[in-house]
C-alpha cells in the first residue's frame, strides 16, 4: 500500500476509489474494501482509499469533549494496510474542504487529481458540505463526469447493521466480546506508560499507568483480560479501566492500568499497546484493601484462564 499526504502529484492507474472515514476499520468496511480491490484487479486498476485527517467531526464539533473514536489515524492505517489496497490518500480535513459541495469535491479531487474512473460507495454514505452527497447526488455527478458509481449493502449481525457507531456503544457499554465480533479484529488501546501513585505495586500488583490517544474510545469501567504488546513481544495480563475507587476519593480521576503477568520490568515511557479479549467483572468498590486484593488474585486466576483457553 502506497500512502498519499494530500492529492498533489498522483499518478494512479484507472483509479477504482472509495472514501470515508472507516473508524475501525470493521467488518462492514472490510467487505465493501474486499470489492473494491476485486474490481480494481478485474478492471486492470488500481485500487484507492481517501480518507480525511483530522476526523471532520473533530473540525466541525463545537464541543469536543464527548468525540471518542475507534481508531486513530495510526492505527486506521495498519488496519487499512491489511485490506491489500493499493493507495491510501490522506486528505487534510480543512476549511476548504469543509465547505465544498459534493459535486464540488468530485470535480475538484476526485476527477482532476484522482483520476477516477469507478466510485464504491457504502449503503449509508453521505459527504460535500452538509452531508448533502447522498447516492441520488453522486450518481448524477458521476455521469456528468464520466465514471460508473455503485453503493454496496450493509454487512448486518441480530442487532443490525454493523457500524462504527454501534460499536461505539458497545464498547461504552462493555460488551467486549460483541465488539471485537462486529469488528472483526480485537478492539485495542496504545499509549505510552506513565507515572502513576504506585498502589499497585505497594499491593503485590504492579501495573502500568496508560496514556492514551486524546480522542481514543476507552471502553466501559471494568476489569479486562488482555494481551500486551510491548516492543516485540507479546505478553499477557488484566487491565483496570476507572477511578480505583477503593483506594482514590476522586471519582473525576479515570486511569487505565495494566498488570502484566509474571512480568516486572520499568517500561515508564515507552510504548505499549494493549488487546482487549474479555471483560471479566464491573469496577468495585471494596471496604478494605485486603477485600480488593482478594478479588484481584481471582482476578488474575480468571484472566490467565481464559487467555489460556483462546490459545488452543
Amino acid at each position: 500500500m502506497i500512502i498519499h499526504v494530500g492529492y498533489e502529484n498522483l499518478e494512479l492507474k484507472k483509479p477504482v476509489v472509495t472514501l470515508g472515514i472507516f473508524d475501525g476499520v470493521h467488518r462492514g468496511h472490510r467487505m465493501l474494501l474486499e470489492s473494491l480491490v476485486s474490481q480494481a484487479h478485474k478492471a486492470g486498476g488500481e485500487s484507492v482509499v481517501v480518507t480525511f485527517d483530522p476526523h471532520p467531526r473533530i473540525v466541525l464539533s463545537d464541543n469536543r469533549k464527548g468525540l471518542f473514536f475507534l481508531s486513530t489515524m495510526a492505527e486506521k492505517t495498519k488496519l487499512l494496510q491489511e485490506t491489500l489496497i493499493d493507495h491510501l490518500i490522506i486528505i487534510e480535513f480543512n476549511e476548504f474542504i469543509r465547505n465544498m459541495s459534493a459535486c464540488e469535491f468530485i470535480r475538484l479531487i476526485l476527477v482532476e487529481k484522482i483520476g477516477i474512473k469507478h466510485l464504491i460507495v457504502g449503503y449509508d454514505h453521505h459527504f460535500g458540505r452538509g452531508r448533502e452527497g447522498d447516492f441520488t447526488t453522486i450518481s448524477e455527478c458521476a455521469g456528468k463526469y464520466g465514471f460508473t458509481v455503485q453503493k454496496v449493502n450493509e454487512v448486518t449481525s441480530p442487532g443490525g447493521a454493523i457500524s462504527s457507531t454501534s460499536i461505539r456503544e458497545a464498547l461504552l457499554n462493555g460488551r467486549i466480546e460483541e465488539a471485537n465480533n462486529w469488528l472483526g479484529h480485537s478492539y485495542s488501546l496504545s499509549g505510552i506508560v506513565v507515572g502513576g501513585r504506585k498502589i499497585g505495586k505497594a499491593i503485590g500488583f504492579p501495573t502500568a499507568n496508560i496514556k492514551p490517544d486524546e480522542y481514543k474510545l476507552v471502553p466501559a469501567d471494568g476489569v479486562y483480560a488482555v494481551e500486551v504488546e510491548l516492543e516485540d513481544r507479546r505478553l499477557t495480563g488484566m487491565l483496570s479501566i476507572g477511578s480505583n475507587p477503593t483506594v482514590n476519593s476522586d471519582p473525576e480521576i479515570r486511569s487505565v492500568e495494566v498488570h502484566i503477568f509474571n512480568f516486572d520490568a520499568d517500561i515508564y515511557g515507552m510504548a505499549v499497546r494493549v488487546i482487549f479479549r474479555y471483560r471479566l467483572r464491573d469496577e468495585i468498590r471494596f471496604g478494605t484493601i485486603s477485600g480488593l486484593v482478594k478479588q484481584m488474585e481471582l482476578d488474575r486466576k480468571d484472566a490467565m484462564r481464559l487467555l489460556a483457553e483462546q490459545q488452543h
